[in-house]
């Protein structure tokens, strides 16, 4: 039945697959707002811990294709990991990339 996911990528896969993913998004996405949006009051530890959940996500996304990267990199995880306790996300995006950018146009 889902023979066609071990064959070479056509367009019918890529956009069966995009498709498919957004839907499980949604649905993840939607059951927990529902799922919290019946409590009315939190647990400051439960708040807490879903504030954590992106930069935990985020972590978890970058670290790995850093390390394995180079030290340029690296470097850039730390300098926007300082960069975090004062700038606004945004603001610390754009150290990282600009020593990615940097460190790649120097040739590390």
């Amino acid at each position: 039945m889902f023979d066609f996911f071990l064959s070479p990528a056509t367009a019918h896969n890529v956009w069966f697959v995009i498709l498919l993913t957004g839907v499980v998004t949604y649905i993840t996405r939607s059951a927990g707002h529902v799922v919290l949006a019946r409590f009315k009051n939190l647990h400051p530890r439960v708040e807490a811990a879903l504030e954590a959940v992106p930069g935990a996500v985020l972590v978890t996304i970058v670290l790995l294709p850093a390390l394995i990267n180079g030290p340029v990199e690296v470097l850039a995880m730390l300098a926007a990991l300082i960069a975090s306790f004062r700038l606004s996300p945004i603001a610390v995006l754009a150290v990282g990339m600009a020593i990615v950018i940097g460190g790649r146009a120097l040739g590390f």
